[in-house]
């Protein structure tokens, strides 16, 4: 259930980025998965690879955000049925072994509206559908990060054009000083988008702008980027963890 579950909101990803580059006819492969059969997820994700020069800055912002979008629209109803099939149990001083993990803000939003508080020393069993959902949010925050070549970086691109270079800057330094100061395990995430991310290609018009219709929807996709990112996915340092005394959703495993 769990891997089809992902594997859909994966390909609807894939499918909004696949569509929009047919539309203005830039030459791009189906959506292909990399499988990774190990913990946390199970795979490495789904790709897709695009040829040619993209015309302007629309077609960029169109491409780059239909993937973020299909995939989180996508991704809210699992984790409503989810939370919904979820169960809430004691796990404080329990041997069974337990992957915390931390709540996007949308999933604290869903959860206090569809099962209310947890009481201290229990916590939120997920359900493989809600499991589903949370990657498929972590998936999204990770993409919609505003650097380089991530679909954040084609939007902040076709909004700010050169410019972006300094939200690049100033994207990665303040990654760099969250990981430094509180959440060590996105340091990797900074060291690959310095040494892969940080450049973009140029449209091959960079006078079309974008109309106000985009510039709301990359505002809606910063709203969403909020929503999904979760400042420490797995907040244990050893996430095989024997017991959970805080209210933060987890799977057993």
């Amino acid at each position: 259930m769990y891997s089809a579950s992902l594997m859909t909101i994966l390909l609807s990803h894939e499918m909004g980025h696949y569509v929009m580059s047919r539309k203005y006819g830039v030459p791009a492969t189906l959506p292909y998965f990399i499988p990774l059969p190990m913990p946390p997820f199970g795979t490495l994700g789904a790709i897709i690879r695009m040829k040619g020069i993209i015309l302007n800055k629309r077609a960029l912002f169109d491409i780059g955000v239909a993937g973020p979008l299909s995939g989180f629209v996508v991704s809210i109803p699992f984790i409503v049925l989810g939370i919904r099939f979820s169960e809430i149990q004691h796990t404080a001083g329990s041997n069974l072994p337990f992957l915390q993990l931390g709540d996007p803000l949308l999933f604290r939003i869903l959860q206090k509206v569809l099962i209310g508080d947890i009481p201290e020393g229990y916590d939120l069993v997920l359900h493989p559908l809600a499991y589903a959902g949370w990657v498929g949010l972590f998936v999204t925050a990770l993409n919609l990060l505003p650097v380089g070549q991530l679909d954040g970086g084609h939007v902040i691109y076709a909004v700010f054009g050169d410019r972006s270079k300094w939200v690049f800057a100033a994207s990665i330094t303040v990654l760099a000083i969250f990981s430094i100061i509180y959440n060590p395990g996105w340091l990797l995430l900074v060291v690959l988008l310095l040494i892969f991310g940080m450049r973009h290609p140029r449209p091959f018009d960079m006078e079309t702008g974008l109309d106000t219709r985009r510039k709301l929807l990359a505002l809606l996709v910063f709203i969403i980027f909020l929503l999904s990112f979760t400042p420490a996915p797995f907040p244990d340092a050893n996430i095989f963890r024997h017991d959970t005394p805080t209210n933060t959703g987890g799977i057993p495993i």
